[in-house]
């Protein structure tokens, strides 16, 4: 079974972390989600999320997905965790996929895994970096590689339909994706 780590920062956008969650959940992708201290998550719309552990109790484990959902402050303070900045690189060093969605993706491009990919994230976000390393695209979903980024809130469905697609089957993710009615 697939393992996926959720990391929560506090200002993480809500709608993005529980719908990722909930879907690989659903498609029986074991979920660990972590914070990235030992409090309750406030959210940017201020719903409380306790996530399952601490970012620390995690640092040394092995992961198939890592998948940061966006919103602000969270995606600051994901881009600023040491811990975190570790374990991506780790993740990409070692080909397994990363995924981020919103402001999130600027987490992913300060690990430099987004160099030399092409990536998408909330309008402005990564083109705000200037990075030219980065091909930045105005796409719902971007897949480069191992790497998986997306638009927003908006996209929080499909992005996580994507990653149940690459982490178990097509066939997966058309059997979550009727379940959801749409």
């Amino acid at each position: 079974m697939p393992h996926a780590l959720v990391p929560l920062a506090q200002g993480c956008e809500e709608l993005e972390a529980i719908t990722i969650t909930d879907l690989l959940v659903r498609a029986g992708i074991k979920v660990t989600t972590c914070g990235l201290d030992e409090k309750p998550v406030k959210a940017s719309r201020g719903i409380t999320i306790i996530p399952d552990t601490s970012i620390d109790s995690v640092a040394d484990d092995t992961f198939d997905l890592i998948v940061l959902p966006g919103g602000l402050p969270g995606a600051d303070f994901l881009r600023d965790d040491e811990t975190l900045q570790n374990m991506i690189k780790k993740q990409a060093k070692e080909d397994r996929y990363l995924a981020a969605i919103c402001a999130a993706p600027k987490a992913l491009a300060q690990a430099g895994v987004l160099d030399g990919k092409t990536a998408t994230s909330y309008p402005g976000t990564l083109s705000a970096l200037n990075n030219g390393a980065i091909s930045v695209s105005e796409q719902a979903i971007e897949i480069d590689g191992k790497v998986i980024t997306s638009r927003g809130p908006g996209t929080a469905m499909d992005f996580a339909l994507q990653l149940i697609e690459l982490l178990v089957s097509p066939e997966k993710r058309e059997e979550i994706n009727r379940q959801l009615v749409r």
